[in-house]
């Protein structure tokens, strides 16, 4: 079974990750961010992972503690529960319509972390929540999760289609990333890790 459990305990948030790739797309999300608590059940279903979060941050202050600590716990649980990344497929890559939102996400486990988002979103906040976190949420997750991800809004008008369109894009181009490819039964990299 591909699956972990991360935890995190700073002075700011307190973050448990459950994670299981071959899953059912069953989620249980509690991160005090009631949009993102939304992000995160598209993502286990459309990826097929079964997740469990439970984070407390110093939302008194802002959402960015929680944000991109959610990012850094999430990551790492991936990149636990991928292991040594034999036999997968590596990469992903997804169109996903949303209405008039249109995102491209390609992404490549690589263990080279690095983000390109290109997403702008035509208002700069969704109630409370400010939208430049996703940016920062996103660059946590790639980084603890060891791989080069691209994020590209193609066209869009409505933020809150914008965001569902990412994160449904992620889940599916990485489902795809961390499936098994049955004509692979090594490291898919001709040096023979990934790292």
């Amino acid at each position: 079974m591909r699956s972990a459990v991360v935890k995190r305990t700073t002075k700011e948030t307190s973050i448990s990750v459950e994670l299981e790739l071959d899953g059912k797309g069953i989620s249980r999300i509690s991160t005090g961010i009631p949009f993102m608590d939304h992000m995160l059940t598209l993502f286990a279903k459309h990826g097929k992972f079964n997740l469990t979060i439970q984070a407390e941050g110093d939302l008194e202050v802002d959402c960015h503690h929680t944000m991109e600590d959610l990012g850094l716990v999430l990551g790492e649980a991936l990149c636990r529960a991928v292991g040594d990344k034999k036999g997968i497929r590596r990469y992903g890559h997804f169109l996903l319509p949303m209405d008039e939102a249109l995102a491209m996400v390609a992404l490549d486990l690589s263990g080279r972390p690095y983000l390109v988002y290109d997403v702008k979103p035509p208002v700069p906040y969704i109630k409370d929540l400010d939208t430049a976190l996703f940016h920062e949420f996103f660059t946590a997750f790639s980084v603890k999760g060891a791989m080069n991800l691209h994020i590209h809004m193609i066209s869009g008008a409505e933020v809150h289609h914008m965001f569902e369109a990412v994160f449904k894009g992620v889940a599916r181009a990485l489902a795809c990333a961390v499936s098994m490819d049955p004509n692979e039964d090594g490291i898919p990299s001709t040096k023979g890790m990934l790292d």
